[in-house]
């Protein structure tokens, strides 16, 4: 005999599963499938994986569900996952006026309904100019006047496509990458160390650290100044945003400098502070960093000893407490564990959203839990590994010899499968590197410098039938 469930325990139970489990329990009946298919369901999912969908309206198209949105984009975000090589054309740009070593993607916040269709790089080069290139198109679509003084930083905001600039005469501006001149400018009180532009609950900032401990946060589009605030005793090396900005971590890499986490509110709302709320994390001498993706608390620290070379991952969960009318920040450890057995030097890493480790020594790819538990080795032996690019869906190594090998992680496991390798396609001689390696949904960028100090942008793009 049938036992019918009422709706309301049902949408009760379903609340608790993921996409997968959703999808199949909507194939049980028609009750179930109308249940299962709920917006208020399938809005939540979007929210939880893509952080980003509480910031801004979705424009769903006509009758579009919150479920179709999900497997499409879905579906869109593993567009590298199933290709292979021959789904890529190779591009290159030279940069005639090198060295520049800043590139950064200005296209898409990759969380449209129709996708994004190109990729589009924001670059700097030594003529004091910035400018703009499609990927797909292999072509300059925009160069920036040429600037008083040389170009020392550069970040972007791709959900805006804005491009913001630092020079050595301290000198910020935001550009939007259309008009010739700046839209506005500012200037920082002592050299600038650090830069990044994001999108919090409030508004879009730019967060730029100073030589001398300070970090000034300036309104996005007019660069008003919105704080400055001393928060380290030295100058600034690494700004780390959590993945819905509501925390930042200071760091600096020495051994007597603890690095620091902010409540991003408390920076932004200096009428509702008294001053900003903020807590040390009990690990010196920190390397790297990777908030947990799709998690908003959770943050990893990699730590290296110098004598001894032994490398220290640790994992905490930011919290805020109230006593009385006081607002504090802890940082609560929950998991933690060395390597001290590696004669190579652990110099990559990065975070699952299932709290997976991956990090790279030269010659080896390796996974551990939080806890230290090893789950897989890929191991290198005709080439070393240079770079390590980690974001929730995939993770790219960089060879030497300038080959990129394509990674996914299990949709449910904690492993990683290798999907494919782009070899590539320019001679990369012994005193030639890669300087930094990007990707989008649907192009991975290459910054090199071969062997006669020539520059160049190389790029694999996508088709976009793929």
């Amino acid at each position: 005999m049938e036992t019918h469930l009422p709706s309301l325990p049902l949408m009760k139970i379903f609340s608790y599963l993921d996409a997968y489990s959703l999808l199949q329990v909507a194939q049980v009946n028609k009750n179930w499938n109308a249940l299962a298919s709920s917006d208020v369901l399938w809005r939540k999912l979007c929210q939880k994986r893509w952080l980003f969908c509480d910031m801004v309206t979705l424009q769903l198209q006509d009758k579009e569900t919150w479920k179709q949105f999900f497997v499409y984009r879905t579906w869109q975000e593993h567009s590298k996952t199933r290709a292979n090589p021959r789904d890529f054309t190779y591009k290159e740009i030279p940069l005639q006026y090198g060295p520049c070593g800043y590139a950064c993607y200005i296209s898409g916040c990759g969380i449209t309904r129709k996708g994004q269709d190109k990729s589009v790089v924001c670059m700097v080069n030594s003529k004091n100019t910035i400018s703009t290139w499609d990927v797909h198109k292999s072509v300059i679509t925009w160069v920036s006047p040429e600037q008083p003084a040389s170009i020392k930083l550069l970040t972007t905001l791709p959900e805006m496509h804005i491009a913001v600039t630092v020079d050595i005469q301290s000198t910020i501006k935001l550009w939007d990458c259309h008009n010739r001149e700046a839209l506005a400018t500012n200037i920082l009180e002592s050299p600038c160390k650090s830069l990044k532009a994001v999108i919090t609950k409030d508004d879009p900032i730019v967060l730029a650290g100073d030589i001398l401990g300070n970090l000034y946060i300036f309104r996005i589009p007019d660069l008003h100044l919105i704080s400055t605030v001393n928060v380290l005793p030295c100058d600034i090396d690494e700004i780390y945003c959590s993945p819905q900005k509501k925390w930042v971590l200071l760091s600096k890499k020495q051994p007597y400098i603890l690095p620091k986490v902010f409540y991003m509110s408390s920076l932004l709302r200096t009428s509702e502070f008294s001053a900003p709320v903020s807590t040390l994390l009990e690990i010196s001498l920190c390397q790297e960093a990777f908030w947990t993706p799709r998690r908003e608390d959770r943050l990893t620290l990699m730590s290296r000893s110098g004598c001894s070379k032994i490398t220290k991952f640790e994992t905490y969960d930011m919290k805020l407490e109230e006593f009385g009318n006081k607002i504090i920040v802890k940082g609560n450890s929950i998991a933690g564990f060395l390597l001290p057995y590696y004669t190579e030097s652990l110099n990559w890493f990065g975070v699952s959203d299932k709290d997976t480790i991956v990090c790279s020594t030269e010659f080896s790819l390796l996974l551990f839990t939080n806890n230290g538990h090893r789950l897989q080795t890929f191991q290198y032996f005709s080439e070393t590994i240079v770079r390590l690019s980690v974001d929730p869906v995939h993770v790219i190594v960089t060879c030497n010899d300038g080959s990129l090998d394509v990674y996914a992680w299990e949709e449910r496991s904690l492993l990683l499968r290798k999907c494919y390798r782009l070899k590539n396609r320019r001679h990369l001689s012994p005193r030639g590197f890669i300087n930094k390696t990007l990707c989008d949904d649907v192009s991975i960028i290459q910054l090199m410098i071969d062997g006669h100090d020539t520059w160049f942008l190389m790029a694999y793009a996508l088709n976009i039938c793929s």
